[in-house]
């Protein structure tokens, strides 16, 4: 297998883009082999790489179905339910409390009262 080009960043050639800057273009890179890569330089942990696909091969992104729009909506909703209270606390609740914050901090509540 042959190495990759490897490019400075924001100085990759044009046709080429990162798998973001498709999507902005509505294209999806569609099985297409990685054909370069960028490096950005950093500090403390070696070079931030993203990888490169070429233009002209990538294909449009698929739309969203009416089943996809609501599978994502039911994850969303998981997301924001209560696992104490059942309730749709109207946010995403935060992993790090695992429920919702009247639940997480019912003290807090009562002295607000």
């Amino acid at each position: 297998m042959a190495a990759l080009p490897v490019y400075p960043w924001r100085l990759a050639p044009d046709g080429l883009a990162t798998v973001r800057q498709l999507r902005a273009r509505g294209l999806r890179p569609g099985g297409q082999d990685v054909v370069a890569q960028i490096e950005r330089p950093r500090r403390r942990r070696g070079p931030l790489v993203a990888y490169l696909y070429e233009i002209d091969k990538a294909k449009p992104v698929r739309p969203m179905t009416p089943a996809r729009w609501a599978a994502l909506a039911k994850a969303n909703a998981a997301r924001r339910t209560c696992p104490e209270c059942e309730r749709d606390a109207g946010y995403v609740i935060p992993a790090s409390l695992g429920m919702c914050v009247p639940c997480a901090y019912p003290d807090d509540e009562q002295r607000a009262a």
